[in-house]
């Protein structure tokens, strides 16, 4: 396989900018996932009966195409960055309400019973108890949900909102590797770098977890 250093380097700029489309596109739909998610998780742990109709509802969206659902909400939204954005909310579903609900579900009745003893009422005990004690399980369905993402915005380019899915694409159409090979490349960094980036936000909300690593 030959690559075109020269045009790589020409093409910096644009692929930086495809670039930054592309993580946009990508962890954009994961914030709105884990918006939806939390709340929802919530109800599923309070109310248990819930879990199962919602998990199949996610697990459903989730085995859908994106290619389908991009024609779907296309005829609603247009040829925007919306359209790819909806599918891939509802895609990230399927990961980060079980884990919320698995991440509630491990925080231990003895502490429950403790922060209650202490004066916590309900609202007060998920946000300082049992939310932080959830963060682990919560950021490792976030970091699913944002590889997933990434990977699959490139197939957004099919509608015109694809990131460096163009570069694929375009290259693809022209037979030219050096634009397939960089932009694939990319996408990987991408993934990877926000993984990493994940797993250090993990870090920073739980210096309990770090204390006792360190003791």
């Amino acid at each position: 396989m030959d690559i075109d250093w020269g045009w790589i380097g020409d093409h910096t700029g644009t692929l930086g900018d495809h670039a930054v489309i592309h993580i946009r596109l990508a962890l954009l739909p994961v914030l709105f996932g884990l918006l939806i998610s939390l709340p929802l998780g919530v109800l599923c742990r309070r109310w248990q009966w819930m879990f199962p109709p919602v998990l199949t509802v996610a697990n459903i969206l989730y085995a859908i195409p994106s290619l389908a659902l991009y024609m779907v909400f296309v005829q609603y939204t247009g040829l925007t960055e919306a359209t790819v954005m909806i599918p891939l909310t509802l895609y990230s579903l399927s990961v980060l309400v079980p884990n919320v609900v698995d991440g509630l579900g491990s925080v231990s009745e003895p502490v429950r019973q403790a922060a209650t003893a202490m004066g916590f009422g309900p609202l007060r005990r998920l946000l300082q108890v049992e939310l932080p004690i959830a963060v682990p399980i919560v950021i490792a369905g976030v970091r699913v949900a944002a590889v997933s993402s990434i990977s699959l915005v490139a197939v957004g380019q099919l509608i015109g909102q694809g990131g460096l899915g163009y570069d694929i694409l375009r290259g693809y159409q022209l037979t030219f590797q050096t634009q397939m090979v960089a932009a694939s490349v990319l996408i990987v960094l991408l993934a990877l770098v926000t993984d990493a980036v994940l797993v250090v936000v993990q870090r920073l909300l739980t210096p309990w977890a770090r204390a006792r690593g360190a003791s």
